[in-house]
């Protein structure tokens, strides 16, 4: 099924969700109301008027009316729309932005937001005899800048706007793909890197998709929280980004209470809330709630409860109204009172029904079945609904987290626009809406979200720095999933992997600590549903007959449409199946999913956004709607994925509707060996010869098996099909009769899809402990290899480049997929597992010098330093020059071959050599000077040349290199701006990590000479030896195998798959070792190459992926004597940054005392540290520390004066400093000495 696989990702990149999502939030352009714009029309600001009572009707949108005493002033605002991103210079001038000038010049990628204002006034004659208002139209006004995300249908380097005469479709046109690729390099893109971020001052953010519980939804669960238990019922109910909760308990005496949180804390009884909704006879009340017999008692007793307690009763729906009055607005006026309820009931009681009193009919109904849920489980003891079932979940996606955003930045410039408006109108200026509205409003509140990772709703870290360690990190970045539940708590439940996962989230793709299992990632093909519009799917309901409005709801099941209840049909196995097939003839939008519930007799049917979807493969009728020709011709590219999706081939199914599912993990299973001559089959070359023909039992299929002597032979076998079952009819009577599912609707498209794209790099992961390969998913993100193709032009802040970074020869499908293959991330390495000496002990390695010589894992690790002349008030500005060239002074100034490197611009060429390693003077980046400080530097005459400050850019301390590119350019308020490279080689050293793909790392114990290494007979010598006892303990048996596939594959010059479940199995590979001569266990003897020896034990060898990991000795190996202090405690300051100390901390005392050294505790934490002699009187009574005056030569005491005793004392000057303070709040702090007493 690689076909189908392969074809998904021609079609779609592996961000395309957020991609999507983005598009989806965005103005288009095309005419529909994009979710911007439903924003800008649903805003009210100053008016709680119906939209129909306002000047200009429905159609004119969002509206702001000014608080003026004496006239009336409404602005009515609609249309939004997004001009190309644009670059707007200090002098005014603009011009379309790229990412890379973006990138360069620390700049926004951003595009002007438009909008159409019309301002009704009273003071002007109406257009039209029958308007009450005239207004002035204001077209166009800009109201700020909303970020662009990269590669989204407006960005400037998407396929619509790159090329300016023609849209491209590199889609479907293999000239057109190419066309693209040549105008990304051009534009200093790569053309592979997916897009799916922003651009936010110069830097890659990326907005990090929220799990979230799913709006509209009850969810039953027991309440623990006295000493006994009580069933509630939760539903978050939302509408337009507002949620109000809701909750229904069933207390212990059988009463049945509502408490709305955003309302107050009252509990109110449910009859009671019926009531007052409007249902004022008890047999409504009975049929809303239904439900099994025994909860009729519950029912009858809580209608008599309400009718006879004193508390409450109450009969009518003005007696329930007046009871709510009573408890929500005591004491308060009556037409106060009265809007109150009013609100409540239509505002705050599930608003997701409707906000009007229409509605209130169908909120009992939805009450009742709340109520229903809850006595089911109280009476059957039914289990509480699962949290956790992804059913209950929704994804939002970029797009969502701006829409919020948005939607929040909007409300305050149009509170903002209302301020100005007013502030103009009373002091008697004319009202333009271009004169006061602020766009930087706007601006800065959605730039600070996304710099900061702040978002609205209180969440932090929403937008992260994107990770470009390497290709796959950036990826896999992209489509994290994280979960709000806080960090520091155990979360059992939370954490656990849950069977709704599979195929949607990577079971092992997630960090180990305490975000285990918090934060996730998505599978390879998982798409996230957007909106579906209700009315679409309502009117296929309305044909297929079902009852909108009836009379008894009790009889027949209830259609629910996204948490609402609809209708009821009295066929619901007919519906489901009409609807399926409408779906799969294209008539109903894929994404919408229906499941029927026949146990609760409920048909839910879902068209909301943030569902995660996987596909599968459809069977009707006992066979697959797949067949030969659907694989033909995805291989020849007339078909593509959609087209399967759209005839009915492929399904796109979520975690509710795959309740009701039985899916095959696989069509059949291969058999090890090829039944005729007994050879191992390699997966990669059967071909299945009767697929997609009917009412099949067996697949036949067609093999290629090599002999022992090396030739191919075809075979041709027949195996069962999993899907195969007798008697369809019998097991679909007996499904029907008891609410189960048994008879297969689906096959898996390819097993290995439940994983990520990091575990999916990693071959055989079914023959490792799980941990390891979650070890190995993590240190994939951590390798060094090719992050982009444009780094030459990139100012990362920190990138490291591998010099000569290879495909692996034991590789997976998903490697294509995720374009992997063209931006690898390692090296294949000869390994040998064995010890040597003692050297790789634990998780050492032992390196082959000549190895390292010949480049084997060599790469550049580059850093880029920014420069800037900063302008201060008053005019005084920094300059960057060659510092004591100009005609000030200049105070600090290094000697003249500090600076001898540098051009006359104060910059210097590409390819000079700068270092802090040895002790030459060439450590200047960037010659600058600075105006003096502060004013009264600048003292004295003014006729004077005017004295600078030395304030050169260096080489950070401890790093050294070459100067790779130097940009020169202008940050926006015309400063000059200089971004410089620095280029250093990076060579394996002692100390240096190293990892395989499965979780095996380990670090570089000893570099060894060539000659020295061990080699086999072949005079094969291998880069590395690790240590025998990484593996049976870890039980990463996948190592081995890889080891045994690289030696068969670079024996035969190809490439061995390796991808999980279906990779080329273990006899065939130890068949190809036996066919290329060598021993099947992969053992081989081995000569030692200090004595020439041969090993009395055969040595296991073979060829295996390795890593080189970001850990590198030379940045992170520190040590210093003495050093920096801070100014304020005097202690050494913090971090190999700033040449820190070394910490030595409690447990380090600890060990000098153990062993009887404690005067060394004195020599370093004080004497080396920050000692201080302080002067302490010693007068009976007194105690205060005193000092030395220079004027009379002697020592005083501030309250003793000069005749006082006093000593001098050594202490730390971080005490005498909290002495100090402790006198800075006038607290007399007193010194007893113990010698003295």
């Amino acid at each position: 099924m690689k076909e189908i696989v392969s074809s998904y990702f021609k079609q779609r990149s592996l961000v395309n969700h957020q991609l999507m999502s983005y598009n989806d939030c965005i103005p288009a352009g095309d005419g529909r109301l994009s979710r911007m714009e439903k924003i800008v029309r649903s805003i009210r600001i100053g008016t709680d008027e119906p939209v129909e009572d306002l000047p200009g009707g429905e159609g004119e949108g969002g509206c702001i009316k000014l608080d003026v005493l004496d006239k009336e002033i409404l602005v009515r605002l609609k249309n939004i729309r997004l001009g190309q991103p644009t670059i707007r210079e200090a002098n005014g001038a603009e011009h379309p932005a790229t990412p890379l000038e973006c990138r360069i010049r620390k700049l926004t990628y951003f595009s002007p937001v438009y909008l159409d204002f019309r301002i009704y006034r009273d003071d002007i004659p109406p257009d039209t005899p029958d308007g009450d208002l005239g207004y002035i139209n204001e077209e166009g006004v800009h109201i700020g800048n909303l970020p662009i995300m990269i590669r989204s249908a407006r960005c400037n380097v998407h396929a619509d706007h790159i090329d300016e005469n023609r849209k491209l479709s590199p889609q479907t046109s293999a000239e057109d793909a190419e066309y693209l690729t040549q105008l990304l390099r051009k534009a200093g893109e790569d053309p592979l890197d997916p897009g799916g971020y922003f651009i936010i001052n110069g830097t890659e953010r990326v907005l990090i998709s929220m799990e979230d519980l799913a709006p509209n939804r009850v969810t039953v669960e027991k309440n623990k929280k006295y000493a006994h238990e009580t069933e509630v019922a939760k539903i978050f109910s939302q509408r337009d980004g507002v949620r109000k909760p809701l909750n229904v308990e069933k207390r212990r005496d059988g009463m049945l209470m509502v408490k709305i949180p955003s309302a107050g804390t009252t509990a109110i009884p449910v009859v009671l809330l019926m009531r007052a909704l409007g249902m004022e006879n008890d047999k409504e009340i009975f049929a809303s709630i239904a439900g099994p017999v025994e909860a009729m008692k519950y029912t009858v007793a809580n209608l008599n409860d309400v009718k006879d307690n004193e508390e409450y009763g109450v009969e009518t729906e003005e007696e329930a109204v007046s009871w709510l009055e009573k408890k929500f607005a005591a004491g308060q006026q009556k037409e106060y009172r009265e809007s109150r309820i009013q609100n409540l009931l239509d505002k705050e009681l599930l608003p997701h029904l409707g906000s009007s009193p229409d509605h209130r009919h169908k909120k009992s109904i939805f009450l009742g079945r709340i109520v229903r849920q809850v006595l089911e489980m109280a009476i059957t003891n039914r289990d509480p609904n699962d949290k956790d079932h992804y059913a209950n979940k929704r994804v939002r996606l970029a797009g969502d987290l701006m829409e919020d955003l948005f939607r929040v930045s909007m409300q305050q410039l149009a509170r903002d626009l209302k301020y100005q408006l007013e502030r103009h109108h009373n002091r008697k200026r004319e009202l333009k809406i271009n004169s006061c509205l602020r766009p930087d409003v706007l601006t800065s509140k959605i730039m600070h979200a996304l710099a900061t990772g702040n978002w609205v709703g209180g969440r932090s870290g929403v937008s992260q720095l994107l990770d470009r360690t390497t290709y796959i990190a950036a990826l896999s970045h992209m489509r994290r999933v994280t979960s709000p539940l806080v960090r520091s708590q155990p979360h059992f439940e939370a954490r656990d992997l849950h069977p709704t996962h599979w195929g949607r989230l990577c079971p092992n793709e997630t960090p180990e600590g305490q975000n285990c299992g918090l934060v996730k990632n998505a599978a390879q093909m998982i798409d996230v549903s957007e909106e579906v519009p209700e009315d679409d799917v309502k009117e296929l309901l309305m044909e297929a007959g079902v009852d909108s409005s009836p009379i008894q709801w009790a009889v027949g099941s209830r259609i629910h449409v996204n948490g609402d209840i609809f209708g009821l049909h009295k066929r619901p196995n007919k519906l489901v199946a009409q609807f399926k097939s409408r779906r799969r003839s294209g008539r109903i939008r894929p994404e919408v999913s229906i499941r029927h519930d026949s146990a609760n007799r409920d048909v839910y049917i879902n068209t909301d956004r943030g569902r995660m979807l996987r596909p599968l493969l459809v069977i009707e009728h006992g066979s697959l709607n797949l067949s030969k020709t659907h694989l033909h011709g995805l291989r020849s590219g007339d078909l593509t994925f959609s087209d399967l999706v759209s005839t009915g081939v492929v399904e796109w199914v979520d975690a509710e509707e795959e309740e009701d599912l039985l899916i095959a993990p696989r069509p059949y299973d291969l058999p090890s060996t090829s039944p005729k001559h007994g050879r191992p089959i390699n997966p990669t070359k059967v071909e299945w010869l009767n697929l997609g023909e009917e009412e099949i039992s067996e697949a036949k299929l067609g093999v290629e098996v090599q002999l022992p002597n090396g030739d191919s032979v075809y075979e041709e076998f027949s195996v069962p099909l999993n899907y195969y079952q007798d008697g369809i009819d019998a097991l679909r009577r007996k499904q029907n009769k008891n609410n189960t599912v048994l008879v297969y609707t689906h096959v898996e498209i390819d097993p290995q899809l439940i994983l990520g794209v990091c575990a999916s790099l990693v071959p055989y992961p079914e023959h490792n402990s799980t941990p390891r390969v979650t070890g190995g998913t993590a240190m994939v993100k951590q390798s060094l290899g090719l992050p982009s193709a444009n780094f030459r032009l990139r100012p990362d802040t920190r990138a490291h480049i591998m010099h000569y970074p290879q495909q692996a020869i034991v590789g997976t499908r998903a490697m294509e997929s995720t374009n992997f293959n063209k931006r690898p991330g390692g090296q294949n390495f000869v390994v040998a597992i064995m010890s040597q000496h003692g050297y790789n002990m634990q998780d050492a390695v032992i390196m082959n010098r000549a190895s390292v010589e010949r480049a084997l894992a060599r790469s550049t690790f580059v850093r880029t330093y920014n420069a800037e002349n900063k302008r201060f008030p008053g005019g005084q500005e920094e300059r960057i020059e060659v510092p004591g060239t100009g005609l000030d002074e200049v105070k600090g100034l290094r000697s003249w071959e500090s600076y001898s490197h540098l051009e006359r611009d104060g910059l210097p060429v590409p390819e000079e050599y700068l270092s802090t390693l040895d002790k030459s003077d060439r450590v200047v980046l960037v010659g600058k000077t600075s105006p003096p400080r502060f004013l009264e530097e600048a003292h004295g005459a003014f006729l004077q040349a005017q004295e600078r400050r030395e304030s050169s850019m260096l080489v950070r301390h401890g790093e050294e290199g070459w100067v790779d590119n130097v940009f020169v350019t202008e940050s926006l308020d015309s400063g000059r701006l200089v971004r410089i490279t620095l280029r250093t080689n990076k060579i394996p050293e002692l100390g240096d990590k190293f990892a395989s793909r499965h979780g095996q790392k380990g670090v570089i114990g000893r570099l060894v000479d060539e000659e020295d290494m061990p080699f086999t007979a072949d005079g094969i010598i291998p880069d590395l030896l690790i240590n025998p006892h990484a593996i049976p303990s870890r039980m990463t048996v996948a190592h081995v195998l890889e080891m045994v596939g690289g030696k068969v594959g670079s024996m035969e010059g190809r490439k061995v798959d390796g991808t999980a479940f279906t990779g080329e199995k273990e006899d065939s590979l130890r068949s190809g070792l036996l066919r290329n001569g060598f021993n099947h266990t992969g053992r081989e003897p081995m000569i030692n190459g200090e004595t020439g020896e041969a090993y009395s034990a055969d040595v296991f060898v073979g060829v295996i992926y390795y890593q080189r990991l970001h850990h590198l000795v030379s940045s992170k190996l520190h040590a210093r004597s003495r050093g920096r202090v801070q100014i304020l405690t005097r202690q050494p300051t913090e971090g190999r940054a700033r040449q820190g100390g070394l910490r030595f901390g409690e447990m380090e005392r600890d060990c000098l005392i153990s062993h009887g050294a404690s005067m060394v505790i004195k020599d370093r934490l004080l004497d080396e540290s920050d000692g201080w002699n302080l002067m302490v009187c010693n007068t009976k009574g007194c105690g205060h520390i005193a000092y030395y005056d220079w004027k009379r030569r002697t020592t005083v005491c501030p309250v003793c004066g000069d005749r006082s005793d006093v000593h001098t004392v050594q202490t730390s000057y971080a005490f005498k400093l909290l002495l100090d303070e402790m006198k800075s709040l006038g607290v007399a702090m007193r010194l007893e000495l113990g010698d003295r007493r």
